[in-house]
């Protein structure tokens, strides 16, 4: 392979990589009240997994703890425990 070559493949690799974004949050709202809420990214979200939350309309980040996901039309349910409230949510998180 010619060094021509080899630059040009470099280059391109490098464009393509440099393009790439890292993993970015997951928005969504609860179902209940309308707030948007965020998974930000480093969360596993798995059934039995706790994850970090913001919740927009408590203004703040709250700790949950994921009970089940669920695809539905073009969203995915997640329903946790919120540890800070006690309560379930459901969250509808873009797909």
């Amino acid at each position: 392979m010619s060094l021509t070559k080899i630059l040009t493949l470099c280059a391109a690799m490098g464009f393509i990589l440099g393009s790439m974004s890292p993993a970015a949050a997951w928005d969504g709202v609860d179902a209940e009240t309308g707030a948007t809420v965020e998974i930000g990214k480093g969360n596993l979200v798995r059934s039995g997994q706790k994850i970090e939350v913001y919740d927009s309309d408590a203004g703040q980040y709250r700790d949950v703890e994921v009970q089940s996901i669920q695809r539905s039309g073009g969203s995915v349910e997640v329903e946790v425990y919120d540890n800070d409230s006690g309560e379930y949510r459901t969250f509808e998180m873009e797909e």
